[in-house]
């Protein structure tokens, strides 16, 4: 009885290897569960898009794509992109920039880090423009440099306001000059634009920095920002080595740039289509309002992204839309494309530089 009482009893060892060969392993969905990153809490994917990616907790505003701007924006979710052809090469021969610009456009399904186009907000027409940060860190080459001038001149073409939603990294350093170049070409279009009493209102977003905020994203009538966005030239990290201080945790924060006189507003972005329509309905009597799209004309749906990753044709351009819209669109794409700027469908046709 004792002896089988304090006998050592014996157990089959199974190896580790056979154990994680033997148990299944389960698939999650990307995006099925997202982590706040202010406040830790995890919330449904599905849940976080229909309270239009704000934290129910925090009130963190993640970062939104391109298309889910336009979504949550432009009327009916819908926007006629203008220079949709247009695509950065390699101007510097930069090493490994061509590789890199081939991965951003198969991983975003955009073509560079900025979409122009027309729509209505309110019912007021507008001529948009909206960097996206997932392409290249929404930094500012000759492509985009390029798309937000032509999409000033549509707005004094078109006599329509102009709002820019920013998020970007700064200038493009794979570009060297030319994209240093965008600051001032960019500026200058801007100025012609307040010439001719042009409304343009930049909306910031996280984060605003570098080159364009130094740009165009200052340069506007109404300077408004969401909750949160870190919006400033150099980093924190650069400017505290610099000056050799510690920072306010806010620095840099849209709460700090509004307390300190940089922006107008901060606007949640639950209400930000809203404020829109009430800025643009401030200016009516002098850009009045907008009229019912043509029948035909080229619109770009939220849902772009899914065609396009089907094999269906890109978004298509301005170039591409009929004349039905009142004034024509020559110009849009007929003028000439600066040497770091190519077509995707006439690679290598580009012409010189409009010296603007």
């Amino acid at each position: 009885m004792f002896k089988d009482l304090f006998q050592k009893r014996k157990y089959a060892t199974i190896p580790p290897e056979r154990l994680r060969a033997e148990r299944p392993k389960r698939e999650i969905p990307e995006g099925l569960m997202i982590r706040c990153p202010k406040c830790g809490n995890i919330h449904l994917g599905k849940e976080l898009e229909k309270n239009l990616k704000v934290c129910p907790s925090c009130d963190h505003h993640f970062r939104l794509t391109v298309r889910e701007r336009v979504a949550i924006t432009m009327d009916d979710g819908r926007l006629r992109e203008l220079d949709a052809h247009l695509e950065s090469v390699d101007p510097i021969e930069f090493p490994g920039y061509r590789e890199k610009l081939e991965q951003q456009k198969r991983k975003t399904g955009l073509r560079e880090a900025v979409m122009t186009g027309e729509g209505t907000i309110g019912g007021y027409p507008v001529v948009a423009g909206i960097l996206s940060f997932d392409f290249f860190t929404g930094s500012m080459g000759s492509v985009v440099g390029e798309k937000v001038t032509r999409a000033i001149e549509r707005a004094m073409e078109r006599g329509w306001p102009l709002i820019i939603f920013s998020a970007s990294g700064g200038a493009r350093m794979q570009e060297s000059i030319f994209s240093l170049m965008q600051m001032a070409k960019t500026s200058a279009a801007l100025a012609k634009f307040h010439e001719r009493r042009g409304l343009f209102i930049s909306v910031l977003t996280d984060p605003t920095l570098g080159g364009v905020s130094a740009s165009f994203a200052t340069l506007a009538d109404y300077i408004i920002a969401e909750p949160g966005a870190t919006f400033g030239f150099a980093g924190r990290i650069v400017i505290e080595q610099t000056i050799r201080q510690k920072l306010p945790d806010e620095f840099q924060t849209a709460e700090f740039n509004l307390q300190h006189g940089q922006l107008d507003k901060v606007v949640h972005r639950k209400e930000m289509k809203a404020f829109l329509a009430k800025l643009l309905e401030m200016h009516a009597s002098v850009y009045g309002h907008a009229p019912a799209a043509a029948e035909g004309e080229t619109a770009v749906p939220a849902d772009h992204e899914d065609r396009e990753a089907s094999g269906e044709p890109a978004i298509a351009a301005a170039e591409q839309a009929p004349e039905t819209s009142g004034k024509a669109d020559a110009g849009a794409g007929d003028d000439p494309v600066p040497a770091a700027v190519t077509s995707g469908a006439e690679t290598g046709k580009g012409g010189s530089s409009d010296d603007r």
